[in-house]
């Protein structure tokens, strides 16, 4: 006797194939860009370990070292170690910015799938040669800050290919909602991150890299043989990135009045093709000729990339401050061990998954992205101020604080790297070419990194001052990136008011 078809099976038949495919472009950029932060998180773990307070183990066991550093990692062991982990933290984040301008480039030249997975395998190599380390007994600066650069260079080749990739699959009817939860890929990649990394930070460091770093070369080589770059490949219709018959909304960007996916999808929530899969074959269709790739400075002509990226740029800086210097501010504020910091801290992200998709619904809703991203930017400041002076006062409260600390720091920078970067990309002036994705990209999140890169190391250099100070620093650098949006929103402002007078009269 032969059983049913599995559900499962059943369940992906009824699909159409428009639908399927897009799932698994869905599904594949999620774990490639997981694995990518999952792979970046360890460093922030294993530094309390670098530098632990040595006097809490007991009686040094070396009589010709100092009692209160017997137990640190050389070169990490001397006063300045602050000053060095800013120097490990700033080796990876500038190249990773240099890197990232250079990276949309050769994105919208090369095939994404052989660019993305060759990144991830070299990333995954980098990652294992730090932990490496730990094994090889290697205690010099340089070899460390090497394999931070390189890492750094090869990780660029991660942001802009899934962006484009999910681009070129999903129209914009409800990208800000769509790509708000598969953004959540950041922070679930710094959670797993944290724990896998934490269940090693006190027996073998080492160990805390090689395993992510393992990770991140199996995705790539997964990514390898099943990524679909383009609709068209697989013979699925392309989505539909703007409408002849759209109307101007709010914000002054045109979009339909209903969905447009609503509209011309009989396929399914991921389906947005106005055909029925039946209609294609299997086989890949002879692509058109391909328009020519847009140049930097065109894609820095598109209304919003300035604005975008230096908004990116101080909104960044405060979500990586807290990426790399969140533990260590709970081991010595709070005086939990490295363990128990690295968890607690995954709460940070836990916010960023909930920020990320209610800046995506909302901003679908009003249309308003930039008037978005200010809001939470505002309310981001005092939050902010409010968790380093009772944040500690109990494990609710800090929990509390940390959720919602998370939400509206990592909302407004999930919204600006996803659903704004695709918007741009196919920005209407663009007239239908779709090779700007990953210049658009590469510039937004290449300012964002340079912010990212000047967090960590101004927060290396006043954290000696005190905690305080380093908050202080954060909430200025939201405030900037709130004004630096003023000339959108204004923008956006105007033209709800005029929608309103046009359904008035």
């Amino acid at each position: 006797m032969r059983a049913a078809l599995a559900p499962g099976v059943r369940l992906l038949r009824a699909l159409p194939r428009d639908s399927r495919y897009r799932g698994l472009t869905l599904v594949l950029t999620f774990l490639c860009y997981t694995s990518y932060h999952l792979s970046r998180k360890p460093i922030s773990i294993v530094k309390s370990q670098l530098h632990p307070n040595c006097s809490a183990l007991g009686p040094n066991p070396h009589n010709d070292s100092n009692s209160s550093t017997w137990c640190s990692w050389a070169p990490f062991d001397g006063d300045n170690y602050k000053e060095l982990f800013g120097a490990l933290d700033n080796a990876f984040l500038v190249a990773y910015a240099i890197g990232m301008f250079i990276s949309g480039i050769f994105g919208e030249r090369l095939p994404l799938r052989y660019y993305l997975s060759g990144g991830m395998v070299l990333s995954g190599l980098f990652t294992a040669l730090f932990g490496l380390g730990y094994f090889w007994d290697i205690h010099v600066l340089w070899y460390f800050i090497v394999v931070q650069v390189c890492n750094g260079l090869v990780q660029t080749t991660g942001w802009p290919s899934v962006v484009a990739c999910v681009g070129n699959w999903f129209g914009k009817g409800k990208r800000g909602l769509i790509m708000g939860i598969w953004n959540s890929h950041t922070s679930v990649g710094n959670i797993l991150g944290s724990l896998i990394a934490g269940v090693w930070v006190s027996s073998a460091w080492g160990l805390s890299f090689i395993v992510p770093g393992i990770i991140i070369a199996a995705v790539g080589i997964i990514c390898f043989f099943f990524l679909v770059e383009y609709p068209e490949d697989v013979g699925c219709s392309p989505p539909l990135h703007h409408m002849a018959s759209d109307e101007e909304d709010a914000g002054g960007v045109t979009t339909s009045e209903k969905d447009p996916e609503a509209v011309t999808s009989n396929e399914g929530p991921l389906s947005i093709s106005g055909q029925s899969s039946t209609d294609h074959s299997d086989s890949p269709t002879e692509p058109a000729e391909e328009p020519e790739a847009i140049s930097f400075l065109g894609a820095l002509r598109i209304p919003g990339v300035v604005e975008f990226s230096l908004c990116l740029l101080f909104a960044k800086l405060v979500s990586y401050t807290f990426l790399y210097w969140l533990p260590l501010y709970i081991v010595n504020v709070a005086h939990f061990g490295a363990k128990e910091a690295g968890d607690l801290s995954t709460l940070f992200d836990v916010g960023g998954i909930l920020g990320g998709i209610f800046a995506g619904l909302i901003s679908d809703y009003t249309g308003g992205r930039a008037t978005t991203c200010c809001v939470m930017l505002v309310i981001a400041a005092p939050m902010l101020f409010l968790y380093n002076h009772v944040g500690q006062n109990g494990i609710g409260t800090s929990i509390a604080m940390l959720i919602v600390c998370g939400a509206l720091v990592n909302g407004p920078y999930a919204l600006i790297t996803t659903a704004v970067s695709a918007d741009l990309g196919t920005h209407e002036s663009l007239k239908g070419n779709a090779k700007a994705l990953s210049t658009v990209t590469a510039i937004i999140d290449g300012t964002g990194s340079i912010g990212a890169a000047l967090g960590p190391l101004l927060a290396g250099l006043i954290s000696p001052t005190g905690w305080n100070n380093v908050f202080y620093m954060l909430i200025a650098a939201d405030v900037l990136a709130c004004l630096l949006l003023a000339r959108v929103v204004v923008k956006e402002v105007r033209g709800w008011c005029g929608y309103m007078a046009r359904k008035r009269g």
